[in-house]
């Protein structure tokens, strides 16, 4: 274990980190490297800080671990307000920082729903007062979630919500989708929608195919899926609005998207990292801890979203962090609920691609940093100075085995327990704060 150490010093706003091998996802700047902290920006950075400090500034030795912007995780469900059993925004922000994300996006699916201006303005200031990490907004983009009547996204926009969605419900309503799409373009923000036809989904609990038909559950079929990114597609050349698939799952829906860019239309995607390292084989013997919406499809579709990673069509790597308690998963599979949690694993699974030489270290960090600041407008995701010291230290190698038990998460549904893994984040700072070192008690 390489575990990043601190030299003691007075206290001081200044912190360099020395012996680094600095990785910038954005510019694919990779080299051994320090980086100077100073009123919570990056000040300096490069080779010259190697094993160099300025005097009286706090040191931390990464002793060769990778120093690298904090992940946003642009898709994150929590249970607050109103279902704080499942999870609460502190809570969230202590698994978000032991993980290495230091910006999550929480998603308007709560009770009530994120669908008014007090609500946004509720999280900005319980973030404020409990979160330990960045915490940004994404409301409702139809009232209380039902694809039928369109929020003020406008008054939203302007309170502090940074994009729109529907959460973890498609609109099936073409007219309102068209004016979803109509209207957010006036005010510039980005729609980003759960692409699955709910008529065509229905009950089906996982993907429809041989594994489906053995096990006996109602399959749903990837086609649910792609006809909506197809539809969403169309409506978006229509409009000329901002439109972000929010997890796609299969290879059909990458074609859609591929096409969609090569016109030049303003359309990404994103998939979460359930469905990049996972499929329906992983399910096994019914485990409702694997019960995702969308559902984990075949092995040729995860190789489908890794290779649209490497291509670089496929935008964002999200946790698609979904909690849910005890007694909702403990339930046979087909009456289970959708979610896992996945925020204190994101960067560890993702780095099972890295290790399996399926991508390079800055371009699969990239969609974790560099890509969704620069889709939400968001000032992180970059190692450039000036830039907000929200930063993480990772030792690549390091093997630990994941225990639900040791999870921050309130809820335990992790789909990666008991699962090895490779790579560890080591320190988290957010606005230059170590919010997290491993090995030390939280606060």
């Amino acid at each position: 274990m390489r575990k990043p150490i601190s030299t003691a010093m007075p206290s001081t706003d200044t912190t360099v980190f020395i012996n680094a091998r600095l990785v910038d996802p954005g510019s694919g700047f990779d080299q051994p490297g320090g980086l100077l902290v100073k009123d919570n920006v990056i000040a300096d950075l490069g080779e010259h800080l190697r094993r160099n400090a300025p005097a009286g500034a706090t040191v931390v030795d990464c002793r060769n671990n990778v120093l690298c912007p904090g992940l946003i995780d642009a898709r994150v469900f929590t249970g607050e307000p109103g279902q704080e059993h499942r999870e609460t925004l502190k809570t969230a922000s202590h698994a978000a920082a032991a993980g290495g994300v230091t910006t999550i996006v929480v998603m308007p699916d709560t009770t009530p729903v994120i669908d008014q201006v007090a609500l946004v303005d509720f999280i900005q200031r319980r973030a404020r007062d409990n979160a330990i990490v960045n915490v940004h907004v994404m409301a409702a983009m139809t009232r209380d979630l039902k694809g039928e009547d369109m929020t003020e996204i406008g008054l939203l926009k302007r309170a502090g919500a940074i994009a729109f969605t529907n959460g973890k419900s498609s609109v099936a309503n073409s007219r309102t989708m068209r004016q979803v799409l109509n209207y957010a373009k006036d005010f510039g923000a980005l729609i980003v929608h759960h692409t699955e036809d709910p008529w065509l989904t229905g009950t089906g609990v996982m993907n429809s195919g041989e594994v489906s038909t053995r096990l006996g559950l109602p399959g749903v079929h990837k086609l649910a899926e792609a006809m909506m990114v197809e539809r969403d597609v169309r409506l978006v050349e229509m409009t000329g609005g901002s439109y972000h698939a929010a997890s796609i799952t299969c290879a059909e829906s990458l074609a859609v998207i591929s096409a969609a860019k090569a016109k030049g239309l303003p359309v990404s995607c994103g998939v979460s990292i359930n469905h990049l390292t996972l499929n329906e084989n992983d399910i096994g013997p019914y485990r409702t801890f694997l019960k995702v919406r969308p559902p984990l499809r075949t092995e040729a579709d995860r190789e489908a979203m890794v290779a649209g990673l490497v291509a670089g069509e496929i935008d964002l790597i999200v946790s698609s962090h979904d909690p849910q308690d005890v007694d909702v998963k403990r339930q046979p599979f087909a009456e289970a609920g959708d979610g896992a949690i996945g925020l204190e694993t994101l960067l560890a699974a993702a780095l099972r691609l890295y290790h399996g030489e399926h991508i390079g270290l800055a371009p699969l960090l990239r969609a974790m940093t560099a890509n969704p600041a620069k889709l939400l407008g968001l000032p992180g995701g970059r190692l450039e100075k000036g830039a907000p010291a929200d930063l993480i230290v990772v030792d690549l190698g390091q093997p630990w085995v994941v225990d639900k038990a040791q999870l921050r998460s309130r809820s335990k549904n992790s789909p990666f327990d008991e699962s090895k893994m490779q790579g560890r984040v080591l320190r988290t700072l957010v606005a230059g704060e170590t919010v997290y070192e491993y090995g030390q008690v939280q606060r």
